[in-house]
């Protein structure tokens, strides 16, 4: 197994929890020095059905876009209000942030301070960060099939890019999909087969080629915003496994111990969502779900293992006998320094 370069996952991705107050907050993502300023929040009420907010330092802190829905950019003074050295100031925007409520924020590290990338035909603003594998982009489409720089350094393996000036789903390229298709992250559909999202090319170590014939891609004159992924060994991993159908189910290596775990059927599923913040024993309990607002479901699904995680279900969720999945995942610790609970 190749060497780890991210000793410590925490310093460039942290699930967090945070108990609501109705009164601006301020929140950091770590303790004893792993910190690290974050580039992209998530954040998702565990308690009540609101929406799922998505805030980047490239879009900046005047808005928001929901993970559950098809809408723009949403402009928002009081949800994450500040990017700070080890975490973020959040306002008093009920979404997660309601007084008594539970909530949890998914964060990463990107490079800080956009820098224009002009390596693709269509010109971006990049924040990316080469260690950790994770950039931040914003560009504006042309309807013209063209490429887009992600500032990675290498290929990523799982793109999610969603349209800011207008209502349309959000599509997510996987390297387990391949370049002729892409799932839907807002909606519980399967794998769309089409050429009409990636011109049917893979990404390169530069850029991603986004075609002429889908506006939630690539619409003239239209803003997106784009998070890219690469594979790190020991940090965050990207592939797919078909399911069993058994409570003793399909274990999934990825050579570390997941802090986080994002699985989508290729057929007609919920995504769901799972953390070790949440969830800090087996089997994991707690799920959400990122084309849905409810509020977290305590069902019983996986195992989180010193060196990957393993399906202890039968729901179709997650491991339907014979259904193909795909998954991300990323560390809190690599397999030398992990231990399961």
């Amino acid at each position: 197994m190749p060497t780890p370069t991210i000793p410590a996952g925490n310093l460039f991705m942290n699930a967090t929890l945070f108990t609501g107050t109705g009164a601006n907050a301020t929140i950091t993502n770590g303790a004893a020095g792993a910190s690290f300023q974050p580039d992209f929040v998530w954040g998702k009420s565990r308690s009540n059905a609101f929406n799922h907010i998505l805030m980047d330092s490239v879009r900046g802190t005047g808005v928001t876009l929901f993970s559950n829905s098809t809408s723009a950019d949403y402009a928002v003074t009081n949800a994450v209000t500040a990017f700070n050295s080890n975490g973020f100031n959040y306002g008093v925007d009920p979404s997660c942030n309601t007084n008594g409520s539970t909530n949890v924020f998914w964060q990463w590290k990107a490079g800080g301070a956009a820098v224009t990338n002009t390596a693709g035909t269509i010109s971006s603003q990049v924040s990316a960060n080469t260690t950790s594998g994770f950039s931040v982009v914003t560009y504006t489409g042309t309807g013209v099939t063209g490429t887009i720089g992600h500032g990675l350094g290498v290929a990523p393996a799982m793109i999610i890019v969603k349209s800011r000036s207008n209502a349309s789903n959000w599509y997510a390229y996987h390297q387990a999909i391949g370049n002729t298709g892409a799932v839907a992250l807002n909606l519980t559909s399967g794998t769309i087969t089409s050429a009409n999202f990636w011109n049917n090319t893979s990404p390169t170590s530069t850029v991603f080629t986004a075609s002429a014939g889908s506006a939630e891609i690539n619409g003239n004159g239209l803003t997106y915003v784009a998070y890219c992924w690469a594979p790190i060994a020991g940090y965050s991993a990207f592939g797919s496994y078909t399911g069993n159908g058994a409570t003793n189910g399909a274990f999934i290596y990825t050579g570390f111990r997941p802090k986080f775990v994002i699985i989508k059927s290729t057929g007609v599923e919920d995504w769901r969502m799972f953390d070790t913040s949440r969830s800090t024993y087996n089997i994991q309990g707690a799920t959400l779900y990122p084309n849905d607002p409810a509020a977290e479901n305590a069902g019983q699904l996986i195992d989180i293992n010193s060196n990957g995680f393993k399906c202890r279900t039968t729901d179709g969720a997650v491991n339907g006998s014979g259904t193909s999945y795909i998954y991300m995942a990323f560390a809190e610790n690599p397999f030398k320094y992990a231990n399961a609970r």
